[in-house]
Formats: structure tokens, sequence, C-alpha cells
């Protein structure tokens, strides 16, 4: 992969998930109303408000307007600036130092700046996910939080569970980002790399981006979906008055409880919307970063 600077990755990257995000916040919204529908209920059991992509859309139009299909746009931009500037810019060094030219090494690289970025993003992914939760009490799933905004509801769990109460449910961000982001940069380089051997397109076309973005959001979507739903549950879940999760004691609970009392097929809720929100994310944002970094290496190239 052609070199550019460790900090103007962060830029790049951080810019090129935040235009993504402008674009699939809508999927994210009913992905996560979909993964928290029929929480801890055998299926059947449970009234279905959301059923499938498109009625599910229309579901949350209905229930909270137009606007309601941007909820969470704020936190979700926030999320997406702070954990994949930190992400593509460990990345970037891990690439400098040759870890990439090592066997697995983009594979390591990606899990370990994922992990990093999931955990400095994680306030905004807690924020971003209770909102997104929240609607009109007869399509409610999941807990109701009832933050008024961003900063209110920062403000709100500092106030009530202190500083470590803005990190709770990192504990199911980490696997879940380090996962996807291995996916996510190891095949996207391996299938850029691919298409340009195989010379389908010419090889500066936005094109082979794209294609290398499509191969790897399968990949992204395939591992990444179950830690998805265990994140979001133990986001969104209530707390006691110690801060402690009421629902679910950490990943590995959450993993048991969802598999025996949902069944195993639960851990894959929402994954139409899942795939049709991290797919078009993956292959914007893997895009969008791939020609800012054409457009900083040409700056570069006419500056010296």
């Amino acid at each position: 992969m052609e070199t550019v600077a460790p900090a103007m990755d962060l830029v790049l990257g951080a810019s090129a998930c935040c235009l993504a995000c402008v674009f699939t916040n809508p999927l994210e919204v009913v992905k996560t109303r979909l993964q928290l529908q029929g929480e801890l209920q055998a299926r059947g059991t449970y009234p279905r408000h959301y059923r499938g992509l498109m009625a599910s859309i229309v579901a949350v139009a209905r229930a909270d307007g137009l606007c309601g299909l941007q909820k969470g746009l704020a936190a979700g931009l926030l999320y997406q600036g702070l954990m994949n500037g930190v992400r593509f810019y460990c990345y970037s060094l891990a690439c400098q130092a040759g870890l990439s030219q090592q066997a697995g090494g983009t594979v390591v690289a990606g899990a370990v700046a994922g992990a990093l970025g999931a955990i400095v993003g994680s306030p905004a992914y807690l924020v971003k996910t209770q909102l997104q939760a929240q609607t009109v009490a007869a399509m409610a799933v999941g807990h109701q939080h009832h933050h008024q905004s961003v900063l209110g509801a920062l403000e709100t769990i500092w106030r009530q569970q202190g500083l470590a109460g803005l990190w709770r449910g990192v504990g199911g961000a980490v696997p879940r980002v380090m996962v996807g982001s291995a996916a996510q940069l190891a095949t996207f380089a391996s299938a850029k790399a691919w298409v340009q051997e195989k010379q389908w397109l010419p090889e500066d076309s936005w094109l082979v981006a794209l294609a290398g973005g499509m191969i790897s959001s399968i990949a992204v979507v395939a591992v990444m979906t179950p830690f998805d739903v265990v994140s979001t549950r133990l986001y969104n879940q209530p707390v006691d008055g110690a801060g402690r999760g009421q629902l679910y004691g950490g990943l590995a609970n959450c993993l048991v409880k969802i598999w025996r009392q949902e069944g195993p097929l639960a851990l894959y809720k929402g994954l139409g919307p899942a795939y049709l929100r991290l797919g078009p994310h993956t292959i914007l944002s893997m895009l969008f970063w791939d020609e800012l970094r054409k457009l900083a290496r040409r700056g570069q190239h006419q500056g010296t």
C-alpha cells in the first residue's frame, strides 16, 4: 500500500468514514432496532414491530418522522471520527514499521488498531446506540434511556455512573471492532491488489477501490454481526445504582443468554440491514479513504 504519513491517514480515515456515516446512518437505526427486538425472549412470544429492511424503514419513519431515520447521527459522526481516526493512524504506523509485510501482519495490525479505536470511541458509540433505540412507547424495543441530545446523554451518564460509566460496554465493542477491522483492512488491501493484478480495471481507477470494498464488506459482515448484536445489547441495557448492567454481566454472559433464550440465529438478528449498512459503509469508507490518499500523495509529489 502506497505511503502516506500516519497523521494524514488519521485525518483521511476519519473524514472518509464520517462521509460514509451520513449515507448509512438510517440503516444503522434500523439495525439497532432489529437487534434489540425480542431481547431475551423466545421467537414468537413478542410483537414484531420491525420486519425486514423496507418495512422497518417505514415503521421508523411513521413513528419518529423522516428525521428519525437520522437519529444518533451526531453521535455516529463523533464515533466514526474518533474510532477510525485512531484506527487508520495506528494501522498506518504498523504498515510503516513493516508489520504488513509479515505473514498475517495486516490482520494483526488491523485488529490492534481496531481495538485501540474502539476504546477511544466507546463513549460515542454508547450514546449513539441509546439514542437510536429511543422511540415512541408503542414501537419501543429494548430499554429506553430518554436522552435529549448527545451532550445531555454524556452529562447524564457521567453524573449517574461516573467516568467508568462512559466506557460501559467497551468489553463488547473491542472484539466487535477488532474482528471487523482486521477483516476490513486485511481483505481490502489483498482484494484491491488481486483486482489490480487481474487488470480488469484501469490501475488508478476508483473502481478498483470499489471492487476491493465490495469484497471486503462480505468478510466484515460475516465475522462482525454476532459481536455487533452483543455490543448493541451491552450498550443499551439498563444499569443499577452502582452502574452495573441489569441484563448482562459482560461479553460471554451476553452471548450465552442470547444463545439459550433466543436461539443461535438471534446472534445474526438484523443481518440484512447489517450487511446493507456495513456493506455500503465499508465500500464508501474504503473508497473515500483510498481516493483521499491518492489526492494526498499527489499533493506531496507536487510539493517536492
